[in-house]
């Protein structure tokens, strides 16, 4: 027969699972309202998340979804800085770079791509089928034409004609011709990061480059570190704008490994961006943005020139994000 202390201490044995329990569920509610979440720069990232978010809130892998979402901006002509209606190069030549990295830190990128519209869907398939992380030029192309992709002519008339007159001016080479695309309508690359329901969180990054660049110019878009970087246990980050000013600095990565010593992400972005005026001459020319998503779904960005935004997407809010800039506050 119990007795009434032998029925205190059964009861006491049950207190740690309770309050395991307490512990547990209210943290699940919370991941469930925080995740999904998806971040993309610029406002061609608002479709692009959209595209995206089909496959998040249907319980998908971010990497899917950060896949489907920057394929929109590639495919749309009128995004002159992204895939099929990109701005030439000096050649006028429409070349490509592309990465993509998911959650357990498995990469894989594109450079110098012609005639393929998706060279994110490429990328990924370095990663998934090869020993390798980064295919270029034509062996790139080779890899993607195997693999069932078609080539098809990305230089629209639109921009052939862009690239005539470019020729027919004489117009010398300079990066700024980035800057005044970027701060315009036209805007640049795009950088996404994504976390699904089980919190995994992948990147990809696309662009067609800086117009009427060198023939053979690869940026930063494409290379792991620089342009993208993703850590499963920290978060992710990837960047926009002239590329060689990320690739002097390794910018996202530094963003990550900001954020893994307690920075959030915008004091780890705003600290690139200071790495970046401290370091590099000239840089007032340029425009580069960061933008950042921690594990937890916490989220920023800080840029150089005033101009920059990105979109985001949650289950409570969809919308375009002004970032604060290095100049403005000069």
């Amino acid at each position: 027969m119990d007795t009434r202390r032998s029925f205190i201490k059964r009861s006491a044995a049950f207190i740690p699972v309770i309050s395991v329990a307490n512990s547990i569920f209210p943290n699940k509610m919370m991941q469930e309202k925080q995740f999904p979440v998806v971040i993309s720069t610029w406002n061609h990232g608002l479709p692009a998340n959209e595209a995206a978010w089909k496959i998040l809130e249907k319980g998908g892998w971010s990497l899917d979804a950060v896949e489907a979402g920057v394929r929109v901006p590639e495919a749309d002509p009128e995004v002159i800085t992204v895939g099929y209606g990109g701005i030439p190069d000096a050649d006028g030549k429409v070349t490509l770079d592309a990465c993509i990295m998911d959650e357990k830190g498995r990469a894989g990128c594109v450079t110098f791509l012609e005639s393929i519209k998706h060279p994110i869907s490429v990328a990924r398939l370095v990663m998934e089928k090869t020993p390798h992380v980064m295919l270029s030029g034509d062996g790139a192309l080779k890899f993607a034409l195997k693999n069932g992709f078609k080539k098809e002519n990305l230089l629209t008339p639109k921009m052939k004609a862009e690239w005539k007159k470019w020729k027919k001016e004489k117009k010398a080479f300079s990066s700024k011709i980035n800057i005044e695309n970027q701060l315009q309508d036209n805007h640049d690359t795009i950088g996404m990061l994504a976390i699904d329901s089980e919190g995994r969180i992948s990147g990809a990054c696309t662009t067609s480059g800086m117009g009427f660049k060198l023939h053979g110019r690869v940026g930063d878009s494409p290379i792991i570190g620089a342009g993208l970087f993703v850590d499963g246990e920290v978060g992710g980050a990837v960047a926009t704008g002239s590329g060689e000013l990320v690739m002097k600095t390794l910018g996202s990565f530094l963003v990550v490994e900001l954020m893994r010593n307690g920075k959030s992400p915008a004091e780890a972005c705003e600290e690139a961006v200071r790495r970046i005026a401290r370091k590099i001459p000239d840089y007032q020319n340029h425009q580069v943005g960061f933008i950042a998503l921690k594990k937890d779904g916490e989220h920023g960005s800080y840029c150089i020139q005033p101009g920059f935004n990105f979109a985001l997407k949650t289950h409570s809010e969809t919308k375009l994000v002004d970032v604060e800039a290095w100049m403005k506050t000069l």
